[in-house]
């Protein structure tokens, strides 16, 4: 793969997601419990901007020469999360594919849109990161299965996620 590439399918698949995001459309849909347990699509949105915020921030020490170890331990773990208000996705001690509550919890009280808007700005801070990165880079970081780890794979579990239980409610009794 190459950066072209990557940047390509990037956006390809970001577009998918924010036209399924535009199709809900009424606030009221967006914050029904029910898309997969008690979460609401306001909480996958949150766990992606989640993911995103944990790589732009990893990019952002790449090309500032700084160093990322995964947490080894559930200390390292917690301090992580509090200094940075997000889960360690790299860590082995994460659950892949698991909703994290913590995620959940900490956008409970913000609105969509803030969300929305928050989200927005750090997809930007993404892409210009990666503009800036070399093809030695992304190879040296592993970034290229990183950024799709962190960025189109949490579109397409929300998307699927959230486009099975709009057939469920579309198909129930009014």
């Amino acid at each position: 793969m190459n950066k072209t590439i990557l940047l390509e399918r990037l956006q390809n698949e970001r577009d998918q997601f924010e036209h399924l995001l535009n199709r809900i459309g009424f606030a009221r849909q967006l914050t029904m419990r029910g898309v997969v347990g008690g979460l609401t699509v306001k909480d996958l949105v949150a766990e992606v901007f989640s993911h995103e915020q944990f790589i732009a921030d990893r990019l952002n020490e790449i090309l500032h020469d700084e160093t990322y170890a995964p947490s080894a331990s559930f200390t390292a773990l917690d301090i992580f999360q509090n200094e940075y208000g997000y889960p360690d996705y790299e860590s082995p001690l994460i659950e892949k594919d698991k909703h994290d509550l913590f995620v959940v919890d900490s956008y409970k009280n913000i609105e969509f849109d803030e969300i929305v808007s928050q989200e927005l700005a750090v997809y930007a801070n993404i892409l210009q990161a990666l503009e800036k990165l070399t093809h030695h880079q992304l190879l040296d970081h592993d970034l290229f299965h990183r950024i799709a780890e962190h960025t189109y794979r949490p579109y397409r579990r929300a998307s699927t996620l959230i486009q099975r239980w709009l057939k469920r409610i579309a198909s129930e009794p009014k």
